[in-house]
């Protein structure tokens, strides 16, 4: 049996977020998980890849935490200035990606720098669903819980219908050029993206959802790190 072939791909991770409700000392991709920074476990999920091109790191500028990491001299880390918003530091990331060689049809994923938990599995089915796709797409899991829609008042004003709802996750995953118009496209228009699916949607397509691993969590509050502490005790 053949095996198939994955395609090459950059990766883009912003990582110029304060991260304001983890009510920490530092920004949250820089809080301990298992004897190391959230930050260094997330770079590990690509570093190691075979078919990696290459990393861009958008970081704050004057990051004072960065230089301190063993990763800071890794060559295969490069570094670019981060934005106010998501969407200005993922077009510095490609900016810095087109200086390392990036072409209008390369595959480029960004993911989430507190997003530590992506398996390999889950790296590899993205890319091997999405290897011909025209579009791209993301890693994304189905909703599982009732969902309800509020009104006004903090009342329930209707129960959604879950089987069309999926939850976003990343490395979401599209060519370089494509990526590159959206963004710019959107900031241009004023348009508030909140990843890169939403502008890719904005201007007219439809990126593929493919299912990923619920445990791939976005740590945004104490409790998420709390759970995914737990859950790596072994590793220390």
């Amino acid at each position: 049996m053949t095996r198939a072939v994955l395609p090459a791909f950059w990766v883009v991770i912003p990582a110029a977020g304060v991260g304001s409700r983890m009510r920490a000392d530092r920004p949250k991709q820089y809080l301990q998980l298992a004897g190391r920074t959230i930050l260094e476990h997330t770079l590990d999920c690509f570093l190691d890849h075979p078919q990696l091109k290459g990393l861009v790191l958008c970081l704050s500028v004057g990051d004072p935490y960065w230089p301190e990491l063993p990763g800071a001299s890794d060559p295969r880390i490069q570094r670019a200035d981060g934005g106010n918003e998501r969407a200005d530091s993922v077009l510095s990331g490609l900016l810095r990606l087109l200086e390392l060689g990036a072409q209008e049809d390369d595959w480029v994923l960004v993911h989430d720098a507190a997003r530590p938990n992506l398996s390999r599995h889950d790296l590899d089915q993205l890319l091997l669903e999405l290897a011909d796709d025209p579009v791209g797409g993301l890693l994304a899991v189905p909703a599982r819980d009732t969902l309800k829609r509020a009104g006004a008042d903090g009342r329930v004003a209707e129960t959604v219908d879950r089987s069309q709802i999926w939850q976003a996750y990343t490395p979401q995953m599209f060519h370089f050029a494509a990526l590159h118009r959206a963004l710019a496209d959107a900031l241009v228009a004023g348009v508030a993206v909140t990843d890169e699916a939403s502008a890719l949607e904005w201007a007219g397509l439809a990126p593929r959802l493919v299912e990923g691993r619920a445990d791939n969590l976005k740590i945004t509050r104490p409790e998420d790190l709390d759970w995914l502490r737990q859950r790596w005790s072994n590793k220390v």
